[in-house]
């Protein structure tokens, strides 16, 4: 069996499959989003850290208890969010929170950054949209406004930097991770001497780039005995979860497109060229040599359902739980007919990144009059964060040509009624895999082609996105649906370009 370790925004989960993807055993450990000041998002780089010890032991302990036919750990794999900046000293320990994608604390120099020629450059270079989220905007805020924290800092890293530094003592990062930093060169496979000159720092504060199915099996004893597994047992280093997510579903051909929406969401594809589009609407992350996942990712996925249910509906209710409030949102969504009788939702509470990358976007409701109920509101917020991601989905099929087939994961391809609508506004088939844990298999299978656990050639190859017996679940468009659809989304992006210069 393998081990894919996949590190998220909400929570870190430890997935045990075997070598053709069923799930033996799974644990996630949740953690808290830290907002200690209007648009700064972090989280404690140890919190995190200790849930990845933690998940891995948890797995191992539910498998030892199943008996003594447990398959044996080949390798642990892993998949990390992207965007995250930890500021350490030179023993390692962190002077900063991790600081993540939807922190907005550099907005104003990126805006800036973008519309100049050297911003167009480095998007050019690095595949990285000028974004507040980029480790490239943040290190220019911390030039400008934490020189103490600048001053005494070794090393600038991400989550999995911090990870792979406690349990081998080196600091090294994937590619797939780097190309999402605005530092790295997608062409060159090095840091980006623009880039770093635009943060001032040097690559030597930088981890050193690897490939994704690079091995390390030297790993601290210590740490070993806390996870529950042996010291000689390998770690991959893996990719970034997005990358990996479409490697999990299959999504690697031409016009196969993978869309995951947990806290965020975000729609990709696979092309062996990287996008050169001079609008700067999508990114070109690097998986492995001639494979960019090429697309954008919005902020807000999940976490608007979370808002909607948490704000109206267990609040305005106090005997009701989460679970059942969850239940409550999905009927009231049900209830109401697709286009929620002209109810339109802006569904940009947290800003928005792509198509747009404008951090002071807001969420709007438009079209209210007397008939509308909660019911309507409910619907409209699903139907606003899904044209949110088929607005990237428009501006994709422009420039790497036309999407024919959808793969959806993460938490929310557990709801049929938001698959269907998925699959209504796309007017594409919708196609659910047997595991929606994507990041976590793509890890595995990263593994298990670094350490040729089996006969596969190259990770994904053997995922073939027509093998029946790997959909679980396959949903159809309605050409009546996507007419209506339509319509609302024609003015839900002429809103967005009437209400722009107001956020």
């Amino acid at each position: 069996m393998v081990i894919g370790l996949d590190i998220g925004t909400s929570s870190t989960k430890a997935v045990a499959f075997d070598l053709t993807g069923n799930v033996l055993a799974q644990h996630s450990i949740p953690y808290p989003l830290l907002n200690p000041s209007e648009g700064y998002y972090e989280q404690d780089a140890e919190v995190i850290y200790y849930a990845c010890i933690e998940s891995v032991a948890q797995v191992m302990t539910k498998l030892q208890k199943e008996g003594s036919d447990t398959p044996k750990l080949q390798c642990i794999s892993v998949s990390s969010a992207m965007h995250g900046l930890i500021a350490v000293d030179k023993l390692g320990k962190p002077l900063t929170h991790c600081i993540i994608w939807a922190d907005r604390r550099s907005e104003d120099i990126a805006v800036n950054l973008q519309a100049s020629d050297l911003g167009k450059q480095l998007y050019q270079q690095t595949g990285t949209p000028i974004h507040a989220m980029s480790l490239l905007c943040k290190l220019m805020w911390m030039q400008a406004n934490d020189q103490k924290t600048v001053k005494q800092s070794h090393k600038f890293i991400g989550i999995k930097e911090f990870l792979f530094y406690r349990l081998f003592d080196t600091y090294v990062i994937d590619h797939s991770i780097a190309s999402a930093t605005g530092l790295f060169d997608i062409h060159q496979l090095a840091w980006s001497d623009l880039a770093l000159s635009s943060a001032g720092i040097s690559a030597e504060q930088l981890s050193t780039p690897v490939p994704v199915d690079r091995v390390f099996d030297t790993l601290n004893p210590d740490l070993a005995s806390l996870m529950h597994i042996p010291k000689e047992t390998p770690f991959v280093i893996g990719g970034s979860d997005g990358c990996l997510a479409n490697l999990g579903v299959g999504a690697i051909k031409p016009g196969v497109a993978s869309v995951t929406v947990g806290t965020s969401g975000a729609i990709r594809v696979v092309s062996p060229h990287a996008n050169s589009e001079q609008k700067q609407r999508l990114f070109s992350y690097l998986l492995r040599p001639k494979e960019y996942v090429i697309g954008g990712a919005v902020n807000n996925g999940g976490v608007l359902r979370n808002w909607f249910r948490d704000t109206f509906l267990m609040e305005s209710t106090q005997t009701i739980d989460e679970k059942d409030a969850t239940e409550l949102l999905n009927e009231l969504v049900d209830s109401i007919v697709p286009g929620s009788d002209g109810l339109i939702f802006l569904p940009y509470l947290t800003g928005e990144r792509a198509p747009h990358w404008n951090s002071n976007a807001k969420g709007v409701y438009f079209g209210i009059q007397l008939q509308h109920t909660r019911a309507h509101f409910a619907r409209a917020m699903m139907e606003g964060m899904l044209f949110a991601i088929y607005s990237v989905g428009v501006a994709l099929e422009e420039t790497t040509g036309p999407i024919d087939t959808i793969y959806a994961s993460g938490g929310l391809a557990r709801s049929p009624i938001w698959v269907q609508m998925l699959a209504d506004i796309f007017n594409k088939p919708v196609f659910i895999k047997n595991t929606v844990e994507s990041s976590a298999w793509g890890a595995a299978l990263i593994g298990i082609e670094a350490l040729a656990l089996s006969a596969v050639q190259r990770a994904g190859e053997n995922a073939s996105t027509d093998a029946e017996d790997d959909i679980d679940q396959y949903y159809k468009p309605s050409e009546e649906n996507h007419t209506v659809y339509s319509k609302n989304f024609r003015q839900f992006e002429r809103l967005y370009q009437k209400l722009e210069g107001e956020f």
